[in-house]
């Protein structure tokens, strides 16, 4: 995350004192009169890499060398393959998340475009399911993926 997120999360979500033992160390919390709600990390990034993916013309998540071992794992007989968070990490507050995520794009999508969606999804994903508001949702485009690219790829390493 950037230094701009860390500003961005207010003073309060930032502090821990003694009687706030969920503070913000790894989940985020709601109150209300009734109790505390907590969330943890894993579920707004779980949250937000299926919101990710759901937009049209994401063909993949993560950087490089994660998806390289995501389809190694896929290709090991009773793994599950590619984690479902791969490419996507949040930083929780108390009440606000920032995200970032890595993605690959097909060819032929608008770029500003697809980072629009992808932010739209994710922020109404996210505020929806856990009350948390999105204060940012940073997009990386790491790649373009080219229909037969795959194919060429994979052809060539049966050959050797």
């Amino acid at each position: 995350m950037t230094q701009t997120t860390n500003d961005k999360l207010s003073s309060t979500e930032k502090a821990s004192d003694s009687s706030t033992s969920v503070a913000t160390q790894g989940t985020g919390a709601l109150n209300s009169s009734h109790g505390r709600t907590s969330v943890a990390d894993t579920v707004v990034t779980k949250i937000a890499a299926i919101a990710t993916r759901e937009v049209s013309g994401v063909y993949e998540l993560g950087k490089g060398s994660a998806r390289a071992m995501g389809q190694l794992r896929q290709r090991i007989p009773g793994s599950s393959g590619p984690s479902v968070s791969q490419g996507v990490s949040v930083e929780v507050g108390e009440t606000q998340v920032a995200v970032d995520v890595d993605v690959v794009v097909e060819y032929g999508v608008s770029i500003a475009d697809l980072a629009k969606g992808i932010r739209r999804n994710v922020i109404s994903s996210v505020e929806r399911m856990t009350g948390l508001e999105v204060v940012e949702v940073n997009v990386a485009v790491d790649d373009v993926y080219i229909a037969g690219d795959d194919d060429e790829q994979q052809s060539s390493s049966r050959v050797q």
